[in-house]
C-alpha cells in the first residue's frame, strides 16, 4: 500500500479569518498550480471569484497565455497562483488540509478512495492563526475527520457547528465539496460558500456576471 505525503505546507496568513480544510489533493498529474484545489476542473476557486467579484473566472488563465514552466507540456488553461495567494492574503483566507498522509485505494481523489492514515494536526494551525473565528470544511470526509479530532457533531450543510479549543471558540461550517463529481450547480454550491462569507462579514459581491 502506497503512503502519501502531503505536498503543500499549510498556507496560514497571520490576518486570516478562516482555516479551509479539504481532504487531500489529486495526484499531481492533474494540477494547474502547485496549491490548494489545483485541478483547473475543480470549482473552488470559481467560487471564490464569484462570492468576492462576481466573476467565476476571475483567477483562470485561459490559452491565450502560457502555463507555468514548472507544468511542462500540461494544458495552458491553469489558475492564477500569484493571483490567488495575493487575494487570499489580504482578504484572510488559510488553507490546510484534513489528511498529512493518505492511501489512495482506487487511485483518485475521491471520499471513498481515500484512507486518512495520518491527520493533520488541526488545533496546532489555530494556534498560528490569532485572529481565525471559523473553520470551514469542504466535503464530506474532511467535515468527519474534523468532527472527530474535536469530538463533536458534523452540521447539516448550511447549519453551523461550533469547535472549542483551548479558550477559543471557532464556527464550523460544513460546506459542499468543489468537485464536479459533486452534483449540485456551481451557483448553488456558491451559496453556501456566499452565506458563511457574509455571516463572518467579508466583504463580498452579491452581482454575478
Amino acid at each position: 500500500m502506497e503512503i502519501e505525503e502531503h505536498p503543500f505546507e499549510p498556507f496560514l496568513p497571520s490576518s486570516a479569518k478562516v482555516l479551509f480544510l479539504g481532504t487531500f489533493p489529486a495526484k499531481p498529474l492533474r494540477w494547474s498550480m502547485d496549491f490548494y484545489y489545483p485541478n483547473f476542473s475543480n470549482d473552488f476557486w470559481r467560487i471564490i471569484g464569484l462570492v468576492f467579484f462576481g466573476d467565476a473566472s476571475r483567477f483562470e488563465v485561459r490559452g491565450d497565455r502560457p502555463c507555468p514552466a514548472s507544468f511542462g507540456t500540461r494544458p495552458s488553461n491553469h489558475w492564477d497562483k500569484a493571483a490567488i495567494e495575493g487575494f487570499c492574503s489580504g482578504c484572510g483566507l488559510a488553507f490546510s488540509d484534513t489528511a498529512r498522509r493518505i492511501s489512495r485505494l482506487k487511485g483518485n481523489a475521491s471520499d471513498a478512495s481515500l484512507e486518512v492514515v495520518e491527520a493533520q494536526d488541526i488545533a496546532g494551525l489555530l494556534d498560528l492563526l490569532p485572529e481565525c473565528k471559523a473553520i470551514a470544511a469542504t466535503g464530506g470526509l474532511a467535515s468527519e475527520v474534523l468532527a472527530e479530532q474535536f469530538g463533536v457533531a458534523v452540521p447539516v450543510a448550511g447549519e453551523t457547528g461550533t469547535i472549542v479549543t483551548g479558550s477559543r471558540r471557532f464556527g464550523f461550517y460544513r460546506l459542499p465539496s468543489t468537485s464536479r463529481a459533486y452534483p449540485l450547480p456551481l451557483e448553488n454550491k456558491a451559496a453556501f460558500y456566499r452565506k458563511m462569507f457574509a455571516d463572518l462579514q467579508f466583504p463580498i459581491s452579491h452581482s454575478v456576471r
